[in-house]
């Protein structure tokens, strides 16, 4: 059944990937299909997906899908390209949901479209989804005071280093975002 949204949380499966800043994309995916009451995500497209429609937008509220790719980061569209295509989803109506190194802790920027900045998990959604024209939100985690990529990435895959209430405020917010972009009440 076609949906009006598909909300894509990226990050890594597994335990040893929970609460780090590398997937923070599950956690506000998680957040949004929680608040919107969607049922229990099942597995399909190699990923984890529920959907259903925004009942607190009223009676015909917009129909989503949240996926949560299972593929590991790096190979994300493998997962999000055949979703896309059986939901019939627009590609400016992907919202990708993920973090940002070159945003410092705690900033949350929306836009459509734009540079993969070194993401690679953004780079297999381009591949996948023939296009980088997919709409955004980057939730900024901080970089470490290294260009080092092993240092970088023991950061991102590492657990946060913030507060776990600046976290908890960090994926609330990033979810109030998301939620305003999906109700057309923020336009990108």
């Amino acid at each position: 059944m076609p949906v009006d949204w598909l909300v894509v949380g990226l990050g890594n499966p597994g335990s040893e990937y929970a609460y780090t800043p590398h997937n923070v994309g599950f956690e506000v995916a998680a957040e949004l299909a929680r608040r919107w009451d969607l049922p229990r995500a099942r597995k399909k497209f190699a990923g984890l997906i529920t959907d259903g429609r925004i009942m607190s937008a009223g009676v015909g509220g917009p129909r989503v899908a949240v996926l949560l790719p299972q593929t590991y980061m790096n190979d994300a569209g493998r997962s999000v390209g055949p979703a896309r295509g059986a939901l019939q989803a627009d590609l400016d109506r992907v919202l990708v949901v993920h973090d940002e190194i070159d945003l410092p802790f705690g900033e949350i920027r929306a836009r459509l479209g734009g540079g993969l900045a070194g993401h690679n998990g953004l780079k297999s959604l381009r591949r996948e989804l023939g296009s980088p024209d997919f709409a955004r939100v980057r939730i900024g985690v901080g970089r470490p005071d290294s260009t080092d990529p092993d240092i970088v990435a023991g950061y991102v895959l590492g657990r946060w280093r913030q507060d776990k209430n600046d976290v908890a405020d960090l994926v609330q917010r990033a979810a109030d975002v998301a939620e305003r972009i999906v109700l057309g009440e923020t336009q990108l």
